[in-house]
C-alpha cells in the first residue's frame, strides 16, 4: 500500500481506527502528516473520528496522543509476552511452537517431545553420512536419490500443518536443511532456549544469540543422536573439506597433517589415477617447495598403516583394559593438571589486569573532570583501554571454558574404551570408524637412509590423544 501511495496510485486510505494503521507513533505520524500530505492522500480512521480533510477538527488534535497510547499498548503487551517466554524458557520448557524434524509432541503431554521413529531414522542416516565424510550437498543429493521425503513433505503427509510442497519437490532436499539438522543440538536430548532474539518490538529480524547466553537443559527428551557422535560431526563440519575437481574424495581429508610444519596434507588425484595412485602431500610444500618437504604418502598405504595401528590399539585396549585405563588415566591427569595450572595462572593475570583497568578508568575520569587532561586525550586513552578490556574479557571467558573442559577429562578414558568396544574385530577401515575413533593423523617425512623407503605416522585418538602402543605392549609383556 505504501508503495502504491508513493507512486500516486492511491487517493484515500480508510482504517477502522488509528491502531489498525500502525502502533509505532513516530512512523504513524510521519506517514499520516508528511507522506500522505505530499502525495495528496486523504486518511480516515472511522472509530477515532479522524479525517485529514478537516485539519481543524479537535479529534485530529488528539491523534498524536492516541498514537502514543497505541504504541504503549503494543510495548506493554510485548513486555508481558517476553516475560512469560523468559519464565518458561528458564524453567526448561520448550519455546519452539513445533518440535524439530524427528520429534513430535507427546499426545498425553503436549509440552513434552517424543521420538518420531520414521523421521528419526532419517536424522540418524544424515549424521551417519556426515560421519562417513560426506558434506551437506552430497548428503542432500543422496537423500534425493533415495527418494526420502523432505521434512515439509513428510509433515504434510502426516497432516501436521506444513505447507504442501509441489509434486516435483517432494524429495528436493536443500543443503541448508541438512546443515540445520546437523547443527541442531536438541537431537542429543537437550532443550536449548533463547537461541535467537530481536532488538526491539519493531525489529522483525531474528538474530542469533551468542552461545554463552543461551540456556541449555539436558535430558529433557529421548536422544536421537549421542553426544559423542554429535560432537564428532561438529568437528567434521569445521574441517569443511571438499571434493576434488574429479569428484573423488578421501576419508582422510581434513584429518591428515604434516608432522614437521603442522600444515594440512592435501589429497591429490586426477581422473586418470587409479586408486593406488592417489596420494597426500604437505600443503606448505605444495605452495612453496622450500618451506617444507613433500611428506608424500600414497592414500592406500596410509589406509593400511592407520588400519593396522587401530587394530593394535583396539586389540590391546580390549585385552589389557585395566592396564590401559591406569596408564592413560595417569597420563591424561598429568597433562590436564598442567593445563589447568597454566590456565589458572593466565586467568589470574588477566583478571588482575581487568581490575587495574577499572581503576585507571576512574582516575582518567577524575582527571577529565578536574581539567588535567583534555576531552580529546581522554577519548583517545579511553578507546585504547576499552579495546584492551574487551580483549581481556574475551580471554577470561575462553580460559574459564578451557579450565572447565580440562577438569572434565577424568571421564575421557572411559569414553574412549566404550568407543573401542564397538570395533572389536575390525577388519576393514570405514570412514565412520575412522572419524569416530581418530582425531588427527600426522605424517613423518620418508626416511631413505638404508636405500629403502620407510615412513612413520602418528595417530591422535579422540579423547585420549596419542597412545604409546609399543611402550604399553612392552610394559605388559614385561
Amino acid at each position: 500500500m505504501l508503495e502504491a501511495v508513493e507512486n500516486d496510485q492511491v487517493g484515500i486510505v480508510i482504517t477502522k481506527d488509528l491502531s489498525r494503521f500502525g502502533r509505532n507513533s513516530a512512523l504513524t505520524g510521519m506517514y499520516i502528516n508528511f507522506v500522505f500530505a505530499q502525495h495528496g492522500v486523504r486518511y480516515i480512521a472511522i472509530n477515532d473520528n479522524y479525517d485529514t480533510i478537516d485539519p481543524n477538527s479537535v479529534d485530529n488534535d488528539f491523534a498524536g496522543i492516541k498514537n502514543w497510547f497505541n504504541e504503549f499498548y503494543a510495548r506493554d503487551t510485548s513486555r508481558k509476552v517476553r516475560a512469560v517466554n523468559k519464565s518458561k524458557g528458564e524453567r526448561g520448557e520448550h519455546l519452539a511452537v513445533n518440535p524439530p524434524y524427528g520429534y513430535i509432541k507427546d499426545p498425553e503431554n503436549p509440552k513434552q517431545w517424543i521420538v518420531d521413529e520414521e523421521a528419526a531414522q532419517v536424522v540418524k542416516h544424515i549424521f551417519d553420512l556426515c560421519m562417513e565424510g560426506r558434506g551437506p550437498t552430497q548428503i542432500a543429493n543422496t537423500l534425493m536419490a533415495e527418494k526420502i521425503l523432505t521434512p515439509s513433505a513428510y509433515k504434510d503427509r502426516e497432516s501436521r500443518g506444513a505447507t504442501p510442497p509441489k509434486s516435483d519437490e517432494l524429495y528436493a532436499w536443500n543443503t541448508k536443511t541438512v546443515v540445520h539438522i546437523l547443527e541442531l543440538k536438541e537431537y542429543t536430548g537437550c532443550t536449548v532456549n533463547f537461541k535467537t532474539h530481536r532488538n526491539s518490538i519493531w525489529d522483525k529480524k531474528k538474530r542469533l544469540t551468542p552461545e554463552e547466553d543461551q540456556v541449555v537443559f539436558y535430558n529433557t527428551q529421548q536422544a536421537i543422536i549421542t553426544e559423542e557422535v554429535f560432537g564428532k560431526v561438529q568437528q567434521i563440519r569445521q574441517q569443511r573439506h571438499r571434493q576434488t575437481k574429479t569428484g573423488k574424495s578421501s576419508m582422510f581429508s581434513g584429518l591428515t597433517f604434516c608432522a614437521d610444519c603442522g600444515a594440512k596434507m592435501r589429497y591429490s588425484t586426477t581422473k586418470d589415477f587409479e586408486k593406488r595412485q592417489d596420494y597426500f602431500v604437505c600443503a606448505n610444500y605444495r605452495r612453496i617447495t622450500d618451506k617444507c618437504s613433500a611428506h608424500y604418502i600414497r592414500a592406500v598405504v596410509l589406509e593400511e598403516m592407520v588400519l593396522r595401528h587401530m587394530q593394535m590399539v583396539i586389540s590391546y585396549v580390549t585385552t589389557h583394559e585395566a592396564h590401559f585405563r591406569e596408564v592413560m588415566g595417569q597420563k591424561l591427569k598429568l597433562a590436564s593438571d598442567e593445563a589447568i595450572r597454566v590456565g589458572k595462572k593466565k586467568l589470574s593475570k588477566a583478571e588482575k589486569r581487568l581490575g587495574e583497568l577499572d581503576r585507571i578508568f576512574m582516575r582518567l575520569y577524575e582527571d577529565r573532570v578536574n581539567g588535567t587532561i583534555s576531552d580529546e586525550r581522554f577519548a583517545s586513552m579511553s578507546r585504547t583501554y576499552e579495546d584492551e578490556q574487551a580483549q581481556l574479557k574475551q580471554e577470561v571467558d575462553t580460559l574459564t571454558k578451557e579450565i572447565a573442559q580440562q577438569e572434565q577429562k577424568a571421564d575421557d578414558v572411559e569414553r574412549f574404551i566404550a568407543q573401542v568396544r564397538r570395533y572389536v574385530g575390525l577388519e576393514e577401515l570405514t570412514s565412520y570408524a575412522l572419524h569416530e575413533l581418530v582425531k588427527a593423523i600426522y605424517i613423518d617425512e620418508p626416511n631413505m637412509g638404508d636405500g629403502k623407503r620407510r615412513q612413520s605416522i602418528h595417530v591422535s585418538y579422540d579423547f585420549v590423544g596419542f597412545i604409546p602402543i609399543q611402550e604399553l605392549m612392552q610394559e605388559e609383556m614385561a
